[in-house]
């Protein structure tokens, strides 16, 4: 008796890349935080800079939105790390586990700030005309909170993601070197302005820290941009693309 070893067919001509759509939904994920985080931080201005902001008209709606944007910001954060963890664990798996731990991190400590603005919201709609100054104090330490979050979130843990990803993409060289390498120098920039922030030498939104903050932020978006677009570069940590034109047994 002869036994056939089943084989795999398709339509010539094509060629199958298992690892394309971890790029391309990790690189609309990094995209979408830029959307989400940037118009967020404009739309949640009014209760971050008035600080009568529980007893006054306010901005509800407006403020809501940057609410809801800022989820989104966290949400997408940790979507990219997860659709990268498959492919970038061949090349160092605890640091790939180490990214997504991180990501996990930033948007946890994200909306804890999200959900501080939003009790802010809920003591102004339910102010009755009672104690305006203990409201206040309280509205404004919730706010506080936040701003502290923005900084131990968003302001703190791209560090860990740059050095974690950024040397695991430039070992593997999925993406050209020059875009990790970027994030690599922008780490320890972003991780002086924290320490500059914490001990109060520069303000948290300040030209100082913008400087220190853009390298890293030109990392995120370009990383984005390329595995958006552009995939991964073939490498030893991929698989091997297979062609519809051969039939493997």
């Amino acid at each position: 008796m002869t036994i056939t070893a089943p084989t795999t067919t398709a339509r010539a001509g094509t060629t199958t890349d298992p690892m394309r759509n971890h790029a391309r939904a990790a690189g609309i994920f990094y995209l979408l935080t830029f959307v989400s985080s940037i118009p967020a931080l404009i739309l949640i201005g009014p209760i971050l800079n008035d600080p009568n902001y529980v007893t006054s008209a306010g901005q509800d709606t407006r403020v809501l939105w940057g609410c809801l944007l800022d989820s989104v910001n966290a949400i997408t954060a940790v979507g990219s790390a997860v659709a990268l963890y498959p492919v970038v664990k061949r090349q160092n798996a605890s640091m790939a586990l180490g990214f997504v731990t991180s990501r996990m991190l930033e948007a946890a400590v994200v909306m804890i700030g999200v959900v501080s603005l939003l009790a802010v919201v809920t003591m102004r709609q339910d102010f009755t005309g009672g104690d305006a100054t203990s409201l206040t104090v309280t509205a404004n330490a919730l706010v506080e909170l936040r701003n502290w979050t923005f900084l131990f979130g968003p302001g703190l843990m791209p560090v860990f993601n740059a050095l974690l990803l950024g040397t695991l993409l430039y070992r593997s060289r999925l993406v050209p070197r020059i875009i990790p390498t970027v994030g690599l120098i922008g780490a320890p920039l972003l991780f002086a302005a924290f320490i500059a922030t914490v001990f109060g030498v520069i303000d948290q939104v300040s030209p100082v820290a913008f400087l220190l903050t853009v390298p890293l932020a030109a990392w995120e978006l370009s990383v984005g941009v390329w595995m958006t677009f552009k995939g991964f570069t073939p490498s030893p940590v991929l698989p091997t693309v297979v062609s519809d034109d051969t039939v493997p047994a």
